[in-house]
């Protein structure tokens, strides 16, 4: 399965204009933002748990990283409730469940193989942002916030996703609302004014180089 894998070009997708897909576990369904695989996949994804629902125990080879976007998300580590940040590294293993249901956007298989760093942050309890939630070599998340009409640029060398979490903004003359989900290539440009309301931002740079060679 691909969906959205040519990386040399912007892609955007709307929440509101994608389908929830159901997945292998029963009570799990997902929107689908990238993807180059099956149900291993390298994947980018909006995954809804309802309430009771989980899947098996299993090992992330490539490595998971998620934010939590509604209720909350548990496994042996405990409960993450809404703002927490997430990475799970290549070898680990875990069980996900959601007792009282959970959305989460999360991402497969994108890590450096060598990387074996837990990251667990509580966003809500960190300080002001932006909030540099993971930094290396190869890539930067962080969570910004932007007031109302504020112009916001920014060069993507090496690429970089835009998620809204909450309000508004316009870029390339397309709004983006909540949930909604922005990839530009390497090399790309970010030009963009946040909406009435002001906007807060998850966003992830400097990954997408390597994508190039696929």
């Amino acid at each position: 399965m691909r969906i959205n894998a040519d990386f040399t070009k912007r892609v955007a997708v709307h929440f509101d204009d994608t389908p929830w897909v159901p997945s292998p576990a029963a009570g799990v369904e997902r929107k689908m933002l990238d993807r180059i695989g099956a149900e291993v996949a390298r994947a980018t994804t909006i995954v809804r748990f309802a309430p009771g629902s989980s899947f098996t125990a299993h090992t992330h080879d490539g490595g998971e990283e998620y934010f939590v976007l509604d209720g909350v998300f548990q496994d042996e580590d405990g409960d993450f409730p809404v703002g927490s940040y997430v990475r799970n590294p290549p070898t680990s293993r875990h069980t996900p469940a959601a007792r009282d249901g959970a959305t989460i956007l999360v991402k497969l298989h994108q890590f450096d193989p060598e990387d074996r760093q837990l990251v667990q942050i509580d966003t809500t309890k960190a300080g002001e942002e932006p909030l540099h939630l993971f930094r290396d070599a190869r890539e930067e998340v962080r969570l910004l916030t932007w007031g109302p009409g504020e112009e916001v640029s920014l060069d993507a060398p090496g690429g970089a996703e835009v998620f809204v979490l909450e309000g508004a903004y316009r870029e390339s003359g397309e709004d983006f609302a909540r949930w909604d989900w922005l990839r530009l290539p390497p090399g790309g440009t970010f030009e963009a004014t946040a909406g009435p309301d002001g906007a807060r931002i998850w966003m992830k740079t400097g990954h997408l180089a390597e994508m190039l060679n696929i």
